[in-house]
């Protein structure tokens, strides 16, 4: 009974979506600034994500917050929680 109250946090990420060409399924980049080593300078790393959108209610360019979750298809582990903000 303890393993089922010691479930972790799953992860939270914003990102922006990139493609919305798939039924119930976006691609969102997410943005992270890593310091290159030599000249101690910030640079952008992306990384992309095929996340499950289930009303097919993101479309390219909306900002969404994604959540970690099980495995709903071979490369979809992310559902969308939040579209923070709409594209006009």
């Amino acid at each position: 009974m303890d393993a089922m109250k010691k479930r972790g946090n799953k992860r939270q990420v914003v990102g922006a979506v990139v493609s919305d060409k798939m039924d119930k399924t976006v691609v969102v980049q997410v943005e992270r600034m890593v310091k290159y080593p030599l000249y101690h300078k910030y640079i952008k790393r992306g990384s992309k994500f095929s996340s499950h959108d289930e009303d097919n209610a993101c479309q390219v360019g909306d900002k969404v917050l994604i959540t970690e979750s099980r495995p709903i298809s071979r490369t979809k582990k992310w559902r969308v929680s939040k579209i923070l903000k709409k594209v006009v």
